[in-house]
């Protein structure tokens, strides 16, 4: 039905434009689903040939170390090979678009985001799978964009549209995800009811998808009981303490990204990949709560109740892992990550408190679930897409107060250290090392490195 005064040209732009939100959602939402049962097929290798080969000890190690070294340089060679962009997470990728300084080469970052996202995800990198699902959700969107010859400006309100459904995709969060597209790229989003609207249906065409094909649950349901006001300070100090940790890991980050490269350009850009694989592939077996994206992992944790000493060492070494990992320069996310790493600080806060005084029943829990808002809100910069997508994620709708809290305080104590949003960031660095100053007067410039270079995320 028209609107009141509303031309029959503008009702059919209208519904010409829906109908593509629809399509991207559809076609998102397969790709992110098929990617996701890949996954976490791929990633029962090692059960796989301890099975089926006769070795154990130092020798089953050398294996796996080799396995996981080889899957992660061929996921390194897709990506110099033929689309260097589609390395690292891929939302600083799609904000670049928006902004016209980057172009989303679809037909070759579609095949090269996916396999190479299997095969880095399937190694055991400390990776998350909701950077390919979010690029490859924007790649659907400029073919759909460029099928429908859409003008610029709508073109780009779409590629929002897929990005969100990438995400949606990959941790069926759909309020989480049109959340995401207002605050992460309220700089380069195209607003006007068309573009929003179709960030809306793109978004709950994927989870409706995702939900058809591998069922309806939170990824990381957690049950949370209430607790009582008098304990919110508690999430305040943790607030404070997330808005510092968010910064220190976008600084650590950004050098582990530096110093890759020019470990790279000294010697062979495949020599830490190599060295990372390996590592991986040694601890899938003698410590596997150290690699994978970790949405698993933060469930465990919560469950396991494991004493603060092997907690502080999961928080190192997830932390160096993730850096780690996403300076290798394959394809993968770092949300997944970085939730992971967030639950572990929780949990390690949590007992900290306990040596103190003692806690409410559910105490522990509780804060782990804030912890990944509050890590999320000082590392990406959008705290309220971490509250809704933590509640989302978990089903933990009892920890919203707590949750809002401790993104609150997060995100100002990072505003106040000078953090910046780490997608913000990682768009500069891309700039930079394509040729063009990150406050070049040239918006509208599009600037894709030639196949064959190497742009480290």
């Amino acid at each position: 039905m028209k609107a009141a005064g509303e031309t029959p040209s503008g009702f059919a732009d209208k519904a010409l434009y829906y109908l593509a939100a629809i399509l991207v959602g559809v076609a998102t939402g397969l790709i992110g689903t098929a990617l996701h049962l890949a996954v976490d097929r791929a990633l029962t290798w090692p059960a796989v040939l301890r099975a089926h080969v006769g070795l154990d000890g130092p020798h089953f190690l050398l294996l796996t170390a080799a396995v996981s070294a080889a899957l992660v340089l061929a996921a390194v060679w897709l990506v110099r090979t033929f689309v260097p962009e589609a390395g690292g997470s891929g939302v600083q990728e799609v904000e670049g678009a928006m902004e016209g300084r980057r172009t989303i080469r679809w037909s070759r970052v579609l095949p090269v985001k996916f396999v190479g996202g299997l095969l880095s995800l399937g190694s055991g990198l400390v990776l998350g799978r909701e950077g390919p699902t979010i690029h490859m959700g924007a790649s659907v969107a400029q073919a759909a964009a460029q099928g429908f010859k859409l003008p610029t400006m709508e073109s780009r309100g779409l590629l929002a549209a897929g990005a969100a459904a990438g995400l949606a995709a990959a941790f069926s969060a759909p309020l989480a995800s049109v959340l995401f597209v207002i605050e992460e790229t309220r700089r380069q989003f195209p607003y006007s009811l068309k573009t929003y609207t179709g960030v809306m249906i793109a978004s709950v065409v994927s989870v409706v998808v995702l939900e058809l094909l591998a069922g309806s649950r939170p990824f990381m349901a957690m049950t949370v009981p209430d607790l009582q006001l008098s304990f919110l300070p508690a999430f305040v100090l943790l607030g404070l303490l997330l808005g510092v940790a968010g910064v220190v890991f976008n600084r650590c980050l950004i050098w582990a990204l530096d110093m890759a490269l020019a470990l790279g350009r000294r010697t062979s850009f495949y020599l830490l990949p190599a060295v990372v694989g390996c590592a991986i592939g040694v601890l899938l077996v003698v410590q596997p709560e150290a690699t994978q994206g970790g949405d698993m992992l933060a469930l465990t944790l919560v469950r396991e109740n494991l004493p603060l000493a092997t907690i502080a060492i999961v928080v190192l070494v997830r932390f160096v892992m993730t850096l780690a990992s996403y300076a290798t320069g394959v394809p993968g996310g770092i949300f997944a990550p970085i939730l992971a790493l967030a639950t572990a600080l929780g949990l390690l806060f949590a007992l900290c408190l306990e040596l103190v005084a003692p806690l409410p029943a559910g105490a522990p829990s509780a804060l782990a679930v804030a912890a990944m808002g509050g890590l999320f809100s000082s590392t990406i910069r959008a705290p309220l897409v971490g509250v809704v997508l933590i509640a989302e994620l978990t089903g933990a709708y009892t920890m919203l107060l707590p949750t809002l809290v401790t993104c609150m305080l997060a995100n100002l104590v990072a505003d106040a250290l000078g953090g910046r949003p780490i997608y913000e960031v990682l768009l500069e660095r891309t700039l930079r090392l394509a040729g063009e100053t990150p406050s070049s007067a040239r918006p509208a410039a599009n600037v894709a490195l030639p196949i064959g270079g190497w742009d480290q995320r």
